[in-house]
């Protein structure tokens, strides 16, 4: 969703320039000249935001979802949404709450683990692991190369966060839409026992809204996935969705970007500590046509672990000194 649906796409900032992440994540921005990478990044986003909608439901401001019967399926499930909906904009930007963890990036770049800080200027990463072996001598010199690097240059580093800003702007769009973008109904045999056996969870099914109209290029994308969402009931928090795109959806009649049908989404998430909610697995499977050229295969499989809160913000500079100074794993 992450990274939101929870998921962080990194960035310059965080890894290298072509790394896919989801965390509403951290697209390009719409307009200028966008390469075709990013326009299969922006069409992404949308299917993304589909997903997020439900992922942060925690501590709703709105009416209780126990209704006036005692029982989760007394409110409707748009209701559910329309919560959701709000709580994720709130979670979307984690405000006083900073992170650090792992995650584990299997791609077409092949396999990857980073050591991630959220500062409080954005995230950062250092590549700690590379094909499941501890990096060689040269590829921790370019590492640590790169990351000195971003601390000598805070402009080039603010650069790329304000990719990332025009990115959080273009979910936070989408994720407004979501309540009116699809029609949500509780699946059969509702509520259900969790998963690990604790707790009770409710599950929701979302398919397009026909009535809907987008009212922007990339609210297109939500035209064209459905899907299914396990909501924690006592927490209201999204533990687990899964998406397929049912049919094709076109920007630009086709001209910017074209996503192919029989895509698979996956997002699994947990709590990270306080009222912090992230993603813990991200699998995507998708073929997206982007400017006319060239067709692009995404398979990605991300996983986040090892989460512990920081006690405070730090600055971007300090949280790559933080890196830094962390012994790389020896196997």
């Amino acid at each position: 969703m992450a990274a939101k649906w929870g998921v962080e796409l990194t960035s310059d900032a965080v890894g290298e320039s072509d790394d896919v992440s989801f965390h509403p994540l951290m697209p390009r921005a719409i307009g200028g000249h966008l390469s075709k990478r990013n326009w299969a990044r922006v069409a992404l986003l949308g299917f993304c935001a589909c997903l997020t909608v439900s992922v942060a439901a925690a501590q709703s401001a709105s009416e209780s979802m126990l209704g006036m019967a005692g029982t989760p399926l007394a409110a409707s499930p748009r209701s559910w949404a329309v919560d959701a909906a709000a709580n994720e904009l709130k979670d979307l930007h984690h405000s006083n709450s900073y992170l650090r963890y792992r995650m584990h990036v299997i791609d077409a770049k092949g396999d990857q683990v980073r050591d991630v800080i959220e500062s409080k200027d954005g995230s950062v990463a250092r590549l700690i692991l590379k094909d499941g072996r501890p990096l060689t001598e040269d590829d921790d010199k370019a590492e640590r190369q790169r990351l000195n690097d971003m601390i000598a240059s805070p402009s080039s580093y603010f650069k790329h966060v304000k990719n990332e800003e025009e990115g959080r702007k273009l979910a936070d769009q989408l994720i407004r839409l979501m309540p009116d973008a699809m029609i949500y109904t509780y699946t059969p045999g509702q509520p259900q026992t969790s998963r690990n056996g604790v707790g009770v969870e409710i599950v929701l099914d979302c398919k397009p809204n026909p009535k809907f109209s987008p009212p922007s290029t990339p609210a297109q994308a939500l035209t064209g996935l459905e899907g299914r969402v396990w909501i924690d009931a006592k927490s209201r928090q999204v533990v687990r969705m899964e998406g397929t795109i049912f049919r094709a959806v076109n920007f630009g009649w086709g001209m910017l970007a074209h996503i192919y049908p029989d895509g698979h989404l996956l997002l699994e998430q947990a709590i990270a500590g306080g009222n912090r909610w992230i993603f813990t697995q991200f699998k995507e499977d998708l073929s997206v046509r982007a400017l006319m050229v060239k067709t692009i295969h995404v398979h990605t499989n991300v996983d986040a672990g090892s989460f512990q809160t920081l006690a405070g913000p730090l600055g971007y500079q300090d949280a790559v000194r933080m890196l830094l100074d962390t012994p790389l794993p020896t196997k």
